[in-house]
């Protein structure tokens, strides 16, 4: 939350040219505040493991939010119980008449399958059509950060022969990036997936901006210019075992299993994993609920005032 300081006060404008965010007397008290409405469409088999992970780094902060689970179909699931889906899940078409603050999208387990063979991609689609006219902005995470780039621009992922795996060093590209506010100069974020789009293609498309990227893991973070759309390819909820959890379970099922890298001690899995991004990865999400939501949503939460803050753009 921004700190509250008298409009004259020297301060405000040291401050301001230090790219640090501060709140005019006049502003605040101006400003009309109500719990930030968020739903969260969770792709993932396991939906109560990424249930806590995402909300611990929606925790850390001092916004009050109300979070909505979302299911995009009413299918049974393996990995999680019905009692839990029956009490907690909405489906989406029960929800797409009303209008959130924010909105993310999981990763999916779909690995190299294309996207039309995915058996629900007609309804992700009308998701993606949906938060462009009901939501302020939306986080895409991994799959569906790809599977929404590929749907809103066409740019097609490309596939490793081996999956990436591991805990990469990444590097902001904009110091006045209000999403990487706070962060070092070189921050740690895990990934794991088989597809990738190369900076060149993001780099085609003027709505998008690179905001932050590693030599090993490529593209990390990218926006839209008016901040609805945040395109996230790697994990920074992870909790410090899930990547070790991967490596395991891919073992067992006898798969092409990677060896995580850069995560185990001395890259050796006989070695308990530990965590080196879990800072960062709390800060980007305060960060997108602060200056990507919080700071520009509407008080009336409707589709008319949302639409008004994201004009239409040639895509």
């Amino acid at each position: 939350m921004p700190i509250k300081i008298p409009d004259q006060l020297p301060a405000l404008q040291v401050l301001d040219k230090e790219n640090i965010f501060v709140m005019s007397e006049h502003r605040a008290a101006n400003q009309d505040i109500r719990p930030m409405e968020v739903a969260i469409l969770n792709l993932m088999p396991n939906k109560i493991e990424t249930e806590v992970q995402i909300c611990r780094m929606l925790s850390n902060t001092p916004l009050q939010i109300n979070i909505e689970f979302v299911c995009i179909h009413s299918n049974e699931s393996k990995n999680t119980p019905k009692e839990h889906l029956d009490n907690f899940y909405c489906l989406f078409d029960d929800i797409k008449h009303k209008q959130y603050d924010g909105l993310i999208i999981t990763g999916a387990p779909l690995a190299r399958m294309a996207y039309e063979k995915v058996s629900f991609w007609d309804k992700i689609c009308e998701v993606f059509d949906w938060a462009e006219q009901n939501v302020t902005s939306t986080m895409f995470s991994c799959w569906a950060a790809h599977a929404a780039l590929y749907y809103h621009y066409g740019l097609n992922r490309h596939l490793r022969q081996q999956k990436l795996s591991g805990v990469y060093s990444h590097q902001p590209v904009d110091a006045k990036e209000e999403l990487t506010r706070g962060f070092e100069n070189v921050f740690y974020v895990p990934h794991s997936r088989y597809g990738f789009i190369d900076k060149a293609d993001y780099q085609s498309i003027e709505h998008l901006k690179i905001i932050a990227e590693s030599e090993q893991a490529g593209v990390y973070l990218a926006a839209s210019k008016n901040k609805q759309q945040v395109y996230l390819t790697g994990h920074p909820e992870y909790d410090a075992t899930t990547l070790d959890d991967e490596y395991h379970r891919d073992l067992k099922q006898g798969s092409d299993a990677q060896l995580p890298e850069n995560y185990y001690l001395d890259n050796d899995p006989a070695n308990p994993p530990y965590s080196t991004w879990r800072a960062h990865g709390s800060l980007l999400f305060t960060n997108w609920l602060n200056y990507y939501v919080y700071q520009i949503t509407p008080y009336q939460l409707d589709a008319d005032h949302i639409k008004a803050l994201h004009p239409a753009v040639e895509k």
